[in-house]
């Protein structure tokens, strides 16, 4: 099991161009902007990027832009002397130094500042920092990999971004696509994170029910690889025997029709399940209807509903 429960996993066309990009760029020291949906795995990318560098035995350092406070971006991003600001007790490294040698790795870079915009656009033409409080110019050396979820050239043309920040940013785009794009891939993903999960929490799930796997291979992903990640998991917690089985309910955005019809088809595989391995017997201990947990007369019901027979 990976520490990482969300590797590059997937064959499909999208997924391989993706990687195409990454292995052209990695080797080389260009600036490399990511763009994608949330929950796509961009930080992924950076990270593949970073494996592939001559840079990978040094730190990768990821930095979330939107979780900055707005008034600390440049003490996070390039450091601070003691007595800089109210709170600075004693100097700090900012990230820029923390990934000396590597790669830092500037997520949602779209949520910058836009006086922090124009302090990084220095560091990225001149290569050198300085930490708040100080007059000294410091050297840096490292790789800068930006993300964001955003359409960076509409937000530089409204004048919500720098667009000279923007095109040193550009230099190799990278565009990951969402999961509705990539539907193929979603078997595979499935099957990643039900094992991921399953030996993390010592559960006996080893697949996932056929009709389970077709409303995911369906559904649209509005949450992308994240909310597959994040249902398995769920799912896995939740299930006693080696198929993992879901609500459908559980899937963001999904339409009343699409909710039902996935209800039912996992329903009617439940009940032929249990009456083949009760030998198609609906009574007594041991009978479908006991595995079922429901009444016979309830599951002679539903077997008419689903249009199954005693045989």
């Amino acid at each position: 099991m990976t520490d990482d429960p969300r590797p590059l996993v997937g064959d499909g066309p999208a997924l391989a161009a993706v990687r195409r990009a990454v292995a052209r760029v990695a080797p080389t020291d260009a600036t490399v902007l990511i763009l994608g949906e949330t929950g796509t795995g961009k930080e992924l990318i950076a990270r593949a990027v970073h494996a592939g560098s001559p840079r990978r035995a040094k730190p990768f350092v990821p930095v979330s832009c939107a979780a900055l406070a707005p008034g600390l971006v440049t003490s996070e991003l390039f450091g601070h002397e003691a007595g800089a600001f109210t709170g600075a007790v004693g100097r700090r490294a900012g990230r820029f130094e923390q990934a000396a040698g590597g790669t830092l790795f500037l997520d949602e870079i779209g949520e910058m500042p836009a006086e922090a915009q124009a302090a990084l656009l220095r560091v990225l033409q001149e290569r050198v920092v300085e930490r708040v409080g100080s007059g000294q110019p410091l050297p840096v050396d490292v790789r800068v990999i930006a993300a964001t979820h955003r359409d960076l050239a509409a937000e530089a043309r409204a004048g919500r971004f720098r667009a000279d920040l923007f095109y040193r940013l550009n230099v190799f785009p990278v565009a990951v696509p969402p999961l509705r794009d990539r539907r193929e891939d979603v078997p595979a993903l499935a099957d990643h994170f039900v094992r991921y999960f399953a030996t993390k929490y010592g559960r006996s799930v080893v697949r996932v029910r056929p009709a389970a796997l077709a409303a995911l291979a369906a559904h649209d992903w509005p949450g992308n690889v994240r909310e597959l990640q994040n249902l398995v998991e769920r799912a896995v917690v939740l299930s006693d025997g080696e198929e993992l089985a879901f609500d459908p309910g559980w899937l963001v955005g999904a339409s009343a029709a699409e909710t039902a019809g996935t209800w039912a088809a996992q329903e009617r595989q439940r009940i032929l399940d249990a009456l083949r391995a009760a030998g198609g017997r609906v009574y007594g201990p041991g009978g479908a209807a006991h595995r079922l947990g429901l009444k016979p007369t309830t599951l002679y019901g539903k077997m008419r509903k689903h249009g199954i027979g005693r045989e």
